[in-house]
């Protein structure tokens, strides 16, 4: 029947074409330019290309389509069944089914080489598939004294016939496994390679899948997401905390140890990149993934982080003018930064944006894609060093702005890191001004039946970031601080949690052992964070020539558990409809699992930074004024509109009146 021909379309695509019968659907869908994924090469060993033909008339298209007009399932796809799991039903290889009559193929989402994909394991989010390393099986030549030619070339060779992969270059450590992976698969090896132009890795016989690793290296903690570059899936997530913190607790402290340390840029590296790799160790373990099979990982950090696990010292970083060795996207070999993955692996690293806006701002906008929207968006990575972008379609602007550890739980009285026995959601009751709180690692709040027996394992031991947000922003609400922020002592009478401390007043959220207190210096040490970070906020909306925004998204580890009723209450961001400001979480982690995942991302990051403006805080006159203003709760000088429609707002009160009487207080309880 060679001189028949068959309509032949493809769904969803659209895609349709004219076939002589006796063509393989593969070859018809690749033709036609149907995404259709395929990694053995027609072979029928990987199951990728899987479709379904659709039954019935389709006037539309002029149709009648029927499983029967498909060549019958052969060895191949009996054998797959038999290595794998049978094929679903309706299901075929389109790698083995040949036309013999009219058809309308659906390829489902899971055979498409560009699909979309969902991440279920960290952050919702569709990323189209299409990744900068490829898996190819190939059959090799033997080599025999009639063809001389060396095995890498036989490799390219029948990469070219096969794959129509032309002049690629191969990575030295190829050349040391080449031989042996072609004898040991009897000369049929899976070829990785890298933007269809390296080969970085070669197997002995058939594989199916290739992994690699979204990395955020922040200033506290490391984040890593292992993914499964053949399918879009993220098989593993872990993290830990950043091993440099023992050379300081923020970022200018570890740029100071550098100074005053000659070697000290290489003990931050090695400290970095050993953690990195024990947390690449671990997950890969759990995953059941070994090293070998990961190719790829996508570094986003700060511009301190950037530099240090790069090796690059980060002394410029510490004073202005703020000069970064580069800005721009990385391409590295892993071997060069001793990267714990395929000895032929590869990395990207994404662009920073400035001398303290980095490539986790690059990687946060990336996955925000606040550039894309008409509204006005205010993202916000909440840490030690807040980065801040500010815009929409037509402009972006950004900065960064030193907010201290203290949103981490340090400089704070029974501060801590979030760790089981950390407080970390607080209420107060306005009226009688009683406590109730709830502590990671249970589900009870502190005044439920069972919350003792809950908490068993490891009692209150402190409170973290989000808890002391949560504690301060109430203790507004209730009255208990002004604006200014004092604590009310004249309110002693009527709690006994408000206790004298010396010249000022502590608030007890738990009376335990230890006990827990917010003091007046722990409501200051908030202040000062929370100020910082909204002065570099209104610096952006006075450049931009703005009074308001449309939606606020907070990122980054500890930005993702503060809610965000108490984040405005406190004044830590800009006034704004309450449902529209929301978590991002870890979006540094998020965008470096785009740029892993779609290499199309990674130009369009590297094209979005360098229309950016950048704004440096530390030069700009009205930086303290707004710094100044922020200091009150929520600010001296906005109003809040927003938010006091949708919560009532504290009765304004003057604690300073009332400062004598609570100091005879004090003295009369002291004696």
């Amino acid at each position: 029947m060679p001189d028949k021909e068959a309509k032949i379309v493809f769904t969803p695509s659209g895609h349709r074409g004219r076939f002589p019968h006796g063509t393989q659907l593969l070859a018809a869908a690749r033709s036609l330019g149907v995404d259709v994924d395929s990694v053995c090469g027609g072979r029928g060993l990987c199951g990728r290309c899987q479709v379904t033909c659709a039954e019935g008339e389709f006037a539309k298209h002029a149709i009648v389509s029927s499983a029967g007009n498909l060549s019958p399932a052969g060895e191949a796809e009996r054998h797959y069944g038999e290595r794998r799991k049978p094929l679903a039903a309706g299901r075929r290889l389109s790698c083995q089914a040949e036309i013999r009559g009219d058809l309308v193929i659906d390829v489902p989402p899971e055979s498409q080489m560009h699909r979309q994909v969902v991440r279920k394991s960290a952050e919702y989010r569709d990323i189209t598939l299409d990744t900068s390393i490829h898996l190819y099986y190939v059959e090799v030549q033997e080599a025999s004294l009639d063809a001389p030619s060396g095995d890498l070339e036989r490799l390219r060779q029948a990469l070219a016939r096969e794959w129509q992969l032309d002049e690629l270059d191969a990575d030295p450590s190829v050349l040391t496994r080449l031989q042996h992976a072609l004898r040991d698969g009897g000369w049929k090896v899976t070829v990785a390679v890298h933007k269809q132009s390296r080969i970085i890795a070669v197997w002995a016989g058939f594989r199916r899948d290739a992994y690699g690793f979204a990395i955020d290296i922040g200033s506290t903690t490391i984040a890593a997401h292992l993914c499964n570059l053949t399918t879009g899936e993220v098989v593993a997530t872990g993290g830990i905390m950043n091993p440099q913190i023992r050379f300081g607790e923020d970022l200018m402290s570890r740029v100071s140890y550098v100074m005053m340390h000659p070697e000290g840029c290489g003990e931050l590296t090695d400290a970095v990149r050993a953690g990195l790799n024990g947390l690449i160790a671990d997950i890969a373990a759990d995953a059941g993934v070994e090293r070998d099979d990961i190719l790829e990982a996508t570094i986003a950090g700060n511009p301190i982080m950037h530099h240090l696990f790069l090796g690059l010292s980060p002394v410029e970083l510490g004073g202005a003018p703020f000069a970064l060795t580069t800005d721009a996207a990385l391409d590295l070999q892993a071997r060069d930064l001793d990267l714990g993955i395929n000895t032929g692996g590869v990395v990207y690293v994404l662009p920073c944006i400035a001398g303290h806006v980095g490539a986790d701002a690059a990687a946060m906008i990336l996955s925000e894609e606040p550039h894309l929207l008409d509204a006005i968006s205010l993202v916000v990575d909440v840490g030690t060093n807040a980065e801040i972008v500010l815009g929409n379609r037509e402009r972006l602007l950004a900065c960064s702005s030193p907010t201290g550890p203290a949103f981490e739980g340090a400089q704070i009285s029974c501060g801590q890191r979030a760790a089981p026995g950390a407080i970390e959601r607080v209420r107060i009751d306005a009226e009688s001004l009683e406590a109730r709180f709830s502590v990671i690692g249970s589900e009870l709040w502190s005044d439920e039946p069972d919350f003792a027996d809950s908490i068993a394992g490891f009692g209150v031991t402190g409170i973290c970031g989000s808890g002391i947000i949560e504690a301060v922003a109430e203790m507004y609400l209730a009255g208990l601080i002004d604006e200014d922020g004092v604590v009310d002592g004249s309110l002693a009478e009527r709690s006994s949690r408000l206790i004298p401390d010396g010249r000022t007043w502590s608030f007890v959220l738990h009376d335990g052992c230890p006990a827990i207190s917010v003091t007046q210096n722990d409501v200051r040490q908030i202040q000062l964070a929370k100020a910082a970070l909204y002065a570099g906020v209104k610096l952006l909306m006075d450049r931009a020539g703005l009074h308001q925004v449309d939606r606020i998204r907070l990122a980054g580890a500890f930005g993702s558990h503060i809610d965000t009723k108490y984040a405005m209450v406190l004044g830590l961001i800009p006034d704004c409809d309450l449902d529209n400001v929301k978590s991002a979480g870890n979006a540094a982690g998020t965008g470096a699992r785009i740029a892993l995942l779609n290499r199309a991302a990674r130009a369009e990051i590297e094209t979005v930074v360098r229309e950016i403006e950048k704004i440096e805080t530390a030069t700009e006159a009205k930086f303290q004024d707004y710094f100044v203003d922020a200091m009150a709760i929520p600010n001296k000088r906005d109003p809040f509109t927003c938010l006091f429609s949708a919560i009532q707002r504290p009765a304004r009160k003057s604690v300073s009146g009332t400062r004598n009487a609570s100091r005879r207080r004090r003295r009369k309880r002291v004696s």
